[in-house]
């Protein structure tokens, strides 16, 4: 698991798709994000 992303109350919990590190995060803890939107740079393993 990457991260949770709260939405309408409910916890996602969102994976990703590669292997690796997490390089860079791209939103501030508790902004709101739109769908498809960018939310971490990953170097993959």
């Amino acid at each position: 698991m990457l991260c949770i992303v709260e939405a309408m109350k409910l916890m996602n919990e969102i994976e990703s798709d590669v292997a690796g590190t997490v390089a860079r995060i791209m939103v501030d803890n508790a902004r709101p994000v739109e769908y498809g939107q960018l939310l971490f740079l990953i170097n993959p393993d």
